[in-house]
C-alpha cells in the first residue's frame, strides 16, 4: 500500500534539519518500499524554493516518490473539511494544504507520513498516520 508524504518530511531531510532529519529519513527508507506519493500541493509547495520543475522531479526521484493527480472527490472533500475548520474558528491566514494532502489519502485509502499531525486527527480520523508518536 503506498503512502502519501507530507511537505514537511520532504523539507525535514532536504533541509538537514537537526530535529526532524533521522527520523524523516529512517520513515522514507522504511516505507519506499511502499510507494511513495506526493500530490500536486506537496509539489507545488516544494516548488517554493526550487529552480525549476526538473529540479522537483529529480528531487522526488531521489526520494522515489511519484506526484499522483488527486480525484475530484478528493478536491471535493478538501474543499469542505477546509470550510469545517474555518467554521470551528480557524484561521484565514491558514490555506488547504493538508487538507489536500489529507483528503488525497483517505479518498485513495492510504496512510500519511506526517509529523505535524493535529489537523489530519481532526478531519480526517479514518486516515492512519504515520508519525512520530506512532513509530
Amino acid at each position: 500500500m503506498a503512502v502519501v508524504v507530507d511537505t514537511n518530511v520532504i523539507l525535514d531531510i532536504v533541509t538537514d534539519d537537526p530535529n526532524w532529519y533521522q527520523w524523516s529519513k529512517q520513515q522514507i527508507a522504511i516505507h519506499a518500499e511502499k510507494g511513495l506519493i506526493v500530490n500536486p500541493m506537496t509539489y507545488s509547495e516544494l516548488c517554493c524554493n526550487a529552480r525549476s520543475t526538473e529540479e522537483v522531479d529529480l528531487l522526488l526521484a531521489d526520494f522515489g516518490a511519484d506526484m499522483v493527480d488527486m480525484p475530484r472527490a478528493a478536491l471535493f472533500f478538501a474543499s469542505k473539511a477546509h470550510m469545517e475548520y474555518r467554521e470551528r474558528g480557524g484561521s484565514r491566514q491558514t490555506g488547504l494544504p493538508d487538507f489536500f494532502i489529507g483528503a488525497h489519502a483517505s479518498v485513495i485509502g492510504v496512510p500519511i507520513l506526517t509529523r505535524d499531525t493535529a489537523r489530519y486527527k481532526t478531519y480526517f480520523p479514518e486516515v492512519t498516520l504515520i508519525c512520530p508518536e506512532n513509530s
